[in-house]
C-alpha cells in the first residue's frame, strides 16, 4: 500500500499533485487549513483513500499534531511506500529590507522552512524505524538562485530548502529513500496574483509578472504536476539531493 502526505493541497500545485497521485492509486493525506471537497470526490472516483488534516503549519503545536495524525494513518504494517510533498508555502512579505513586517517574516520562515524540515525530520525517523521507503519532494523556486528586489525572505527560505534537501540526501544515503527538490517555474496560481498585486516600490519587477499573465505565459498547475509525476515514475534515474527544474524536464 502507498500513501502520500501533501501539504498545501487545497489549491494550486498541491491540489494538482494530490489528484495525480490518486490516479497512480496512491492514498492521499492532505494537510492544509481548508478542505478541498473536489479532492474527496476525486478520491471516490479513483477508489482510493483521501484524508484531510486541518492545520496551520505556521503554528508549531498544530504542525506536531498534524504529523502525528499522518503517521497514525499512513505508517502501518501494510504500507511500503510514502510520498512526502512539502508544497505549502507563501510569498509574503514582498518588500525591501528595512520595510519588512516582523510578524509576517516570522510566519513566512515557519511555513516555508521550519515546517518542511520538522515534517521530514519526524517522518524519516518513523520510516527508518519501520522500514518504509520515502519519496521526499521539497517544492522550491528558481528564486533560490537569484537576487530579486523585494524577495529577500522568499529567496532565502527557498535557498535554505535546497541546502536542506542536499544534506538530507547525503545523510540518508543507503536507506532507500528518494529525495529531491522540485522547482515548478511560474504557474497560474493564487501566489502569482499576490505577486502581481505588489507595488513597484516593494517589488521592482512586478511589471514583468503582469506581462507573463497578459501573454498567457503562466503554466497550469496540472501541467506542472504531470511533469513531476513523470519524474517520480523513474525513481532509479533520480539523483538524490538534486534540485530538478521544470524547464530542464520539458521541451522548450
Amino acid at each position: 500500500m502507498q500513501y502520500a502526505i501533501v501539504t498545501g493541497d487545497s489549491r494550486g500545485l498541491g491540489e494538482a499533485v494530490a489528484k495525480q497521485l490518486m490516479e497512480k492509486n496512491v492514498n492521499v493525506i492532505g494537510v492544509s487549513r481548508n478542505l478541498n471537497e473536489d479532492l474527496k470526490t476525486h478520491a471516490e472516483d479513483r477508489k482510493v483513500e483521501y484524508r484531510h488534516i486541518a492545520a496551520d503549519l505556521t503554528d508549531h503545536s498544530q504542525l506536531e499534531q498534524a504529523v502525528m495524525d499522518a503517521i497514525e494513518i499512513a505508517f502501518h504494517e501494510d504500507t511500503h511506500y510514502v510520498y512526502v510533498v512539502n508544497n505549502a508555502g507563501m510569498i509574503e512579505p514582498i518588500d525591501k529590507v528595512g520595510d519588512l513586517d516582523p510578524e509576517m517574516t516570522t510566519k513566512h520562515i515557519q511555513l516555508n522552512l521550519s515546517a518542511p524540515i520538522l515534517i521530514v525530520n519526524r517522518l524519516v525517523q518513523e520510516a527508518n524505524r519501520k522500514g518504509i521507503h520515502l519519496s521526499v519532494i521539497n517544492v522550491t523556486s528558481g528564486a533560490a538562485e537569484k537576487t530579486i528586489h523585494g524577495w529577500s525572505v522568499y529567496s532565502s527560505t527557498k535557498a535554505a530548502i535546497n541546502s536542506f534537501t542536499k544534506t538530507l540526501a547525503l545523510e540518508q544515503e543507503g536507506n532507500g529513500h528518494v529525495i529531491l527538490a522540485f522547482s515548478p517555474g511560474v504557474m497560474d496560481t493564487d501566489m502569482q496574483q499576490e505577486i502581481r498585486s505588489s507595488s513597484k516600490e516593494a517589488f521592482a519587477d512586478v511589471d514583468k509578472f503582469k506581462q507573463l499573465k497578459e501573454e498567457g505565459a503562466l503554466r497550469a498547475p496540472e501541467e506542472v504536476a504531470a511533469v513531476l509525476m513523470d519524474l517520480l515514475n523513474q525513481p532509479k534515474d533520480i539523483e538524490n539531493g538534486k534540485v530538478y527544474k521544470l524547464y530542464d524536464l520539458i521541451e522548450q
